[in-house]
């Protein structure tokens, strides 16, 4: 309401108090208009969070999901600076590429293969001249390949056990003695599976991501009902006779220095829980060690649940270095944590994905930052010794780290933490001190990409079949592909290994001692 001047009382009592009034009235109004302000940036955060998921969900499902491929040309590029400010973030990094473009060569097809040899050659009236008709003579040939697939041939065979007995004691009929050879010692008793046959299930659905009801239904296509039930009980009793060997290898694994972990969602039917897990434990590289230094080994392990009493009973008090993700529970162990930079870089990209073309400034020239540690870690793969991977790394690393570091620390100060930039960078400083523990020895990987490449067959498969019936269905899952992914790391053919194990095993009257069967024992398959 506007005020005249002649409205004004004269006593100074009223003046005051009319003052007072006005300015509760203007403080209240400020007040509300301070709660507007609030609440229209606390929308404008919140609408901004959507559309960072929304283009995170858009990359996702339409753009490519390769993440930043670290190169070497980062290693000595220093021209990034503390002072710049945050519009000129960006780093920027480039190279020469030049390379000759090679024509592609068909590789050769293996000379063991049997080969039949089919003659296309001229009509006998056609090997005459045909200017003089003076008959033509053979100069040289040409010869070409092709490759023949023969469908798989199934065989029944057939155990033949005759019976003897005495004569004499016959006509005497004083007793009757019948000799017979025993049956064949047999993964399965009594059962009409062989070692291949059994080889080649478990490979379908364990290597090659093959659920049962479609092995089923290619058996039945050769005249063969196998059900999907007969099929899933071999699996389980074979599972329980490899159980020596990965108890075996499961010793050997917690002897060594250095172990990878992760862990992956499995939908169990039975199982009172929504939600179960099978746990990755591995050791050793992508391949066979030619210097034969650390085994490879991959053991799953099915567990209920994803609490931190699953890595403690695995793990049976293992105190050297655990190559591990972010998450928690594995803080609950006795092992020295080492962090993961895949993870680190990850957060990076994905606020990079999520942010508008042109305004990815930060995530860039952290993903830049950590480029550089991936540029030593290509040096340090060429050296030949832990000693010298843990020498290079000492030399080039910290000063790249300490950079780094007061770059994330500057930046959590200038990001909104609820964004997925702010998250990447509370990230980086919250796994600070694991994710430099890769300096203190050679042996330990800078990240634990060994780990998720080794559970992608296993994701893979779950893809194909979805689920597993029941817990024990579950615990033979994990036996058998601990073995196949085992032989596969160290450069076996996992159906030939398999075959090699269930003919070995039944003829052992203890399996106390089965070293000579471990993967990097047996003889090349």
């Amino acid at each position: 309401m506007k005020i005249f001047p002649d409205d004004l009382p004269n006593d100074v009592e009223s003046l005051k108090a009319l003052l007072l009034e006005q300015s509760r009235l203007l403080g209240e109004k400020d007040s509300a208009l301070a709660v507007k302000d609030n609440q229209l940036a606390e929308w404008a955060s919140k609408y901004e969070r959507i559309l960072e998921q929304w283009r995170l969900a858009q990359q996702k499902q339409f753009g490519k999901s390769s993440e930043v491929s670290p190169g070497q040309g980062e290693l000595f590029d220093e021209s990034d600076s503390d002072s710049q400010d945050s519009n000129n973030d960006v780093e920027e990094d480039s190279q020469t590429v030049s390379y000759t473009r090679t024509k592609p060569k068909r590789t050769p097809l293996p000379k063991d293969l049997p080969r039949e040899t089919v003659l296309v050659d001229l009509a006998e009236s056609d090997k005459n001249c045909s200017c003089c008709q003076t008959p033509l003579h053979r100069i040289g040939e040409d010869t070409s390949e092709k490759l023949e697939f023969l469908p798989a041939q199934l065989k029944v065979i057939e155990t033949v056990r005759p019976k003897y007995a005495c004569r004499q004691c016959e006509k005497t009929e004083t007793q009757t003695t019948i000799k017979q050879a025993s049956m064949p010692a047999s993964i399965i008793p009594k059962g009409i599976a062989t070692p291949s046959l059994l080889s080649q299930v478990i490979t379908g659905k364990f290597q090659y991501s093959l659920p049962l009801y479609r092995q089923e239904a290619m058996f039945k296509q050769y005249g063969i009902e196998l059900s999907r039930q007969t099929m899933s009980d071999w699996m389980l009793k074979c599972s329980a006779a490899l159980q020596p060997l990965y108890d075996r290898l499961h010793t050997i694994l917690l002897q060594q220095s250095v172990i990878q972990a992760d862990e992956t969602t499995l939908n169990v039917i039975k199982e009172a829980r929504s939600s179960c897990y099978m746990w990755l434990y591995c050791t050793g590289k992508d391949g066979p060690d030619k210097q034969n230094l650390i085994p490879n080994i991959v053991l799953y392990d099915f567990q209920p649940t994803r609490s931190a009493q699953c890595a403690l009973d695995f793990l049976q008090g293992f105190d050297g270095y655990l190559n591990v993700d972010g998450y928690q529970a594995y803080e609950s162990t006795k092992a020295t944590l080492a962090g993961c930079w895949a993870h680190a870089r990850r957060k990076f990209i994905e606020a990079e994905k999520s942010m508008p073309k042109g305004k990815s400034g930060k995530a860039t020239v952290a993903i830049n930052h950590i480029k550089k540690l991936y540029a030593i870690e290509v040096l340090a793969k060429q050296q030949e010794t832990t000693e010298e991977i843990h020498q290079m790394r000492q030399e080039k690393a910290p000063v790249i780290l300490a950079t780094y570091k007061a770059w994330l620390e500057k930046s959590a100060q200038q990001v909104p933490p609820k964004s997925l930039l702010g998250k990447a960078i509370q990230y980086n400083l919250n796994q600070w001190d694991k994710l430099t523990t890769y300096l203190m020895d050679g042996r330990i990987n800078i990240d634990n990409n060994r780990a998720e490449r080794a559970i992608k067959p296993f994701v893979i498969g779950r893809k194909n079949w979805l689920f597993a019936n029941t817990g024990n269905g579950a615990k033979s899952s994990a036996t058998l592909y601990s073995v196949i992914e085992t032989a596969k790391a160290n450069g076996l053919i996992p159906y030939d290994y398999l075959v090699t194990l269930f003919e070995a095993l039944p003829k052992r009257e203890s399996t106390d001692c089965i070293d000579d069967l471990l993967p990097w024992n047996v003889k090349r398959i």
